[in-house]
């Protein structure tokens, strides 16, 4: 008996999570690419791969998207790592991990700008108005921003995509400091390309 008390193994430690989040086309992939080049090991299935939408690739992993229905467990083997989550999948983040979100934000005019050059490539149409698309980017960016001020168990960095491919030193240090892991920010920063920076659109 006193062999089974005092001869247990410690659990073994907790690693946070890096996720990567934001709207579709608000810049999740640079971000993963920096984090990845920075010393990150990602977690990816390199199933789409890069495109003249993503020249730096995509940074998908499929089973992210099996969230909603409970398949999770692929999570105990992503602490310490970083993976691309968009805003619409955060809330079925199980609560049993502790979670680094770092939350790209994008002018909405260039997301839709962004969309639709994407969907033209391939030829896709959408189906709703560029007006109902973006008070439903304001809308759910809002709801994801109130739910992820109320969890416990993640904390959060917001990164401003145009300001991060014109002016990339100061946030690259933020996240540096956010992150805590050691990054290589040298290598972090030569990864935001203004040449990339194709879909802008004035702001008032």
């Amino acid at each position: 008996m006193l062999k089974k008390l005092f001869g247990r193994q410690p659990a073994p430690v907790q690693k946070e999570i890096v996720v990567v989040s934001g709207l579709p086309r608000s810049g999740t992939s640079m971000m993963m690419k920096m984090l990845e080049q920075g010393g990150l090991q990602v977690v990816t299935d390199s199933l789409r791969t890069a495109d003249d939408d993503n020249p730096n690739g995509y940074y998908e992993f499929e089973t992210v998207k099996q969230m909603p229905s409970g398949q999770t467990a692929w999570l105990d083997g992503a602490q310490g790592k970083v993976v691309k989550v968009i805003s619409a999948l955060l809330e079925y983040l199980p609560p049993q991990y502790h979670y680094k979100v770092i939350f790209m934000e994008r002018a909405i005019g260039e997301v839709l700008a962004s969309q639709k050059k994407m969907l033209v490539n391939r030829q896709e149409e959408s189906t709703i108005s560029d007006a109902e698309m973006q008070e439903q980017f304001q809308k759910h960016v809002a709801a994801a921003k109130y739910w992820l001020a109320r969890q416990p168990n993640i904390s959060v960095l917001y990164v401003d995509y145009n300001k991060m491919l014109t002016a990339p030193d100061p946030l690259c240090q933020t996240i540096v400091d956010f992150l805590d892991m050691g990054l290589d920010i040298d290598k972090m920063r030569a990864v935001p390309n203004e040449r990339l920076y194709r879909n802008r659109v004035p702001r008032s």
